[in-house]
């Protein structure tokens, strides 16, 4: 707030109640990921491993940091985390290509992915719906 007590074109949006479903999936699928990460053979972990993660904590930072924003500004950082949950699957796919994932966790990514996915693109275009409603 200035010192009118009016609200600064910069300030950020009260919290939420609690948080989007879309974040709390994505948590769950990154401890997931985790366990699955520290078992990597070392050279992978540190090629494709590391990648993977540094996609999914961007997708999550990106998640996290749309909640407090105006609806416009939600609308461009949800449209990164798409692209970044993309990403992950595409390396997921190659990890699992490559035998490091198995079937039944490459199965269980891909649908959590898909979900969040889902949940992200619907967010997105609710916002756009209201926004261009405005």
């Amino acid at each position: 707030m200035d010192t009118n007590n009016q609200p600064s074109k910069y300030s950020i949006a009260p919290p939420p109640r609690e948080a989007p479903r879309a974040l709390l999936k994505m948590k769950e699928l990154y401890c997931f990921w985790l366990k699955i990460y520290r078992n990597f053979p070392k050279v992978e972990r540190f090629g494709i491993g590391q990648k993977i993660d540094g996609l999914f904590l961007e997708a999550l930072e990106l998640i996290f940091s749309s909640v407090y924003l105006p609806p416009e500004h939600k609308i461009i950082l949800l449209a990164k985390a798409i692209s970044k949950i993309d990403s992950i699957k595409f390396f997921i796919q190659l990890a699992w290509e490559d035998n490091l994932i198995t079937t039944e966790k490459y199965s269980q990514f891909l649908s959590g992915l898909e979900e969040i996915g889902k949940m992200l693109w619907g967010w997105k275009s609710g916002l756009q719906n209201k926004t261009s409603a405005k």
